[in-house]
């Protein structure tokens, strides 16, 4: 069961569908995933380690920078460029400006502060049509609230933001829609609200919370660091959790204090970026991308073995039976 729930969770990140057009285009799909009959789990775990790597090969691409030495100086300095504007700056305290407006996923004109006033909320920067770290962000923030005895709705709320303004509201619908699906503490549907909204107060907004991002050209992305804020009813910043990893115990305990008006102290941690430059190769690639394709490579090895082992059993099972015919002839 422990193996099975594990792989369930390499499944959930390895088989989000990424929104990103290029990946479509490089026909960076997976085949359907064999729910059940002949093949069982160890199908599905192969399927799941394939569609991985499938994936990365993809992402892959699409970070890929010229070659060459005149090349990869070009390429390293735009990438100091970018990564000089990118970050996130711990402001604990400060008050959210509840005062801008966005569009919800209905298409609803909204203030940040209809989602304030009775409980603590989770603020997530994000954009939909991210390839990879913003998914990750939410997949991972969706398992711990699966964790969490709290609900969203009635203890606290969370609100998604694009920082994308050629983003919709269909599109904020749609991500809304599957993680409504995901999140199994039902309410969701009223408490996790995915907005979007002009250029103008996305910008007032992340300057204020201290999400810094920047639009990269060559790779038509955004740039930025990885991690949620917690807020007071009130709307000031209480605490941040980086990085794409989120325990239940620490989101609990952030609300907890949130909840009452308590301001934390700033974390220690260092930020990770939705890329990085390799200067030997003249390429960049997703920091998260080299920890999931070594995972990727490992589950493919592991199943492998598993699935060998299982095989060369049953062959020596069936072995004995094969003798025992051929001396009673």
């Amino acid at each position: 069961m422990r193996y099975k729930n594990w792989l369930l969770r390499i499944e959930n990140l390895a088989l989000t569908p990424s929104p990103a057009p290029a990946l479509r285009e490089r026909g960076a799909v997976a085949p359907p995933l064999p729910r059940g009959g002949r093949g069982g789990w160890g199908v599905r775990a192969i399927h799941v380690a394939l569609t991985l790597l499938l994936a990365l090969g993809a992402h892959a691409q699409l970070y890929r920078g010229p070659s060459g030495e005149i090349g990869e100086t070009a390429a390293k300095q735009r990438y100091e460029s970018i990564t000089s504007q990118i970050g996130i700056e711990q402001k604990l305290g400060t008050q959210i400006p509840l005062e801008l407006t966005f569009k919800d996923e209905t298409g609803k004109s909204v203030k940040l502060g209809d989602y304030f006033g009775k409980r603590p909320v989770i603020l997530v920067m994000a954009y939909y049509e991210c390839p990879m770290l913003c998914t990750v962000v939410l997949n991972e923030l969706t398992r711990a609230l699966n964790a969490l005895d709290w609900q969203i709705g009635k203890e606290f709320e969370v609100v998604t933001v694009s920082i994308s303004p050629t983003e919709t509201p269909e599109l904020a619908a749609k991500k809304k829609a599957n993680y409504a699906k995901e999140y199994r503490k039902g309410g969701a549907e009223q408490g996790w609200h995915f907005l979007v909204g002009e250029e103008k107060n996305i910008k007032q907004l992340a300057d204020a919370i201290g999400f810094k991002y920047t639009y990269d050209p060559a790779t038509k992305q955004y740039a930025h660091g990885a991690g949620i804020m917690i807020a007071t009813p009130d709307g000031k910043l209480s605490r941040y959790l980086m990085g794409v990893e989120f325990s239940a115990r620490d989101i609990k305990f952030a609300l907890a204090e949130s909840s009452q008006g308590k301001i934390g102290n700033p974390v220690l941690s260092a930020v990770m970026y939705c890329f990085q430059y390799d200067p030997s190769t003249g390429r960049y690639g997703l920091v998260i991308l080299r920890v999931i394709q070594v995972a990727g490579i490992i589950t493919v090895l592991s199943m492998a073995t598993l699935i060998g082992g299982a095989l060369l059993l049953e062959r020596r099972r069936k072995q004995p039976t094969d003798n025992s015919g051929e001396v009673n002839n």
